[in-house]
């Protein structure tokens, strides 16, 4: 009677806090935290700035100057260029949280592949509202 010869098992430890930034994480993974920081990125932050864009673009002519001039300088515009890629991400990704919801597209290569999709989609739709907003067309 043969004998099979078992295979040594990987062994799983937790990482240190030092080898985090050597470790990589796997698409769908970066995708998920991503879609959690943006969410986090529209709400405490993206909320209160849009509103109060809002707010000094409906109170007065003069209030409506104030906010061309904020809304005009560079900082503000990539404030807005973070907010505009955290709602594009957080909606794509979004989106595809849903249809895996629905048991679409569970399989390892599948959520792969839509989670490369994620980030291209949303890195490049960011780019070209990105160049609408800084005026190169």
């Amino acid at each position: 009677m043969p004998t099979a010869i078992a295979k040594p098992r990987r062994e799983f430890r937790n990482i240190h806090v030092t080898q985090i930034v050597g470790y990589r994480l796997p698409v769908p993974a970066l995708v998920s935290i991503l879609h959690r920081i943006s969410g986090a990125l529209l709400f405490f932050f993206g909320l209160p700035f849009l509103l109060y864009l809002f707010q000094q673009s409906l109170t007065s002519e003069i209030s409506f100057d104030s906010y061309r001039e904020i809304v005009a300088h560079p900082i503000a515009k990539l404030a807005l260029l973070v907010f505009l890629w955290a709602y594009l991400h957080h909606l794509i990704a979004g989106v595809r949280h849903l249809v895996m919801d629905l048991h679409y597209g569970l399989e390892k290569h599948s959520t792969k592949q839509s989670a490369t999709v994620v980030l291209v989609l949303s890195l490049a739709l960011t780019a070209v509202l990105g160049l609408k907003l800084f005026g190169v067309y």
